[in-house]
């Protein structure tokens, strides 16, 4: 079990709210035990290269949090190595403010979520804004192939801590792909049935 994280997110105001709650002392154990350093593994690696979409978060300098929906073909966010991940940042409606959180403020989040089989990741890290003018070597390694939107930059992420949450009250939701995926069996069931009534 990862504990690194809760450096990061038991702060005064958290470890307040457990001992009122009476959690505190769960926690307390939960420390003293399981992995310090946090980095990819095989299962972390097949998680993240499988997903088509994540929340990103950032702060902005008058300390609110800033969420926003990236999606992509699965794969789009890239493993660079086992403390770094990378995405392309595509053009868009040209605020920029998860780029602009991150010249005032690099803590970054990550919230990837895989609802079919009810699993989620948390990634805390800090994040880097690479421009497409100064790092096209970097930006050609997280480009997506065959996918029509213009690069602007690319953003990095340094990984500083991970957790898994359990799946207790994430509801089932299914992409279009997982459905078709789902259902050819029995397309091709209704098919076969369909030959031998009909010929």
């Amino acid at each position: 079990m990862r504990r690194k994280f809760t450096e990061i997110a038991f702060t005064p105001g958290v470890k307040t709210a457990q001992t009122q709650y009476g959690s505190r002392e769960m926690y307390e154990n939960f420390v003293k035990q399981g992995i310090t350093e946090d980095i990819l593994t095989e299962k972390e690696t097949e998680f993240i290269q499988s997903r088509d979409s994540f929340y990103l978060g950032t702060v902005s300098s008058n300390g609110y949090p800033y969420i926003q929906f990236r999606g992509g073909a699965p794969g789009f966010l890239k493993i660079i190595d086992k403390k770094t991940l990378g995405f392309a940042d595509f053009k868009g409606n040209l605020q920029y403010i998860s780029a602009g959180n991150l010249i005032d403020n690099d803590r970054i989040f990550l919230f990837l979520m895989d609802y079919a089989n009810r699993r989620r990741l948390k990634i805390w890290g800090r994040g880097k804004v690479v421009d497409a003018n100064n790092a096209s070597e970097l930006l050609g390694k997280l480009a997506v192939p065959d996918y029509p939107a213009e690069v602007e930059r690319g953003i990095l992420i340094k990984i500083e801590a991970m957790s898994w949450n359990c799946p207790q009250h994430i509801p089932r939701k299914y992409s279009e792909a997982e459905v078709a995926a789902k259902i050819a069996p029995l397309q091709a069931r209704i098919k076969e049935l369909e030959e031998l009534l009909y010929g």
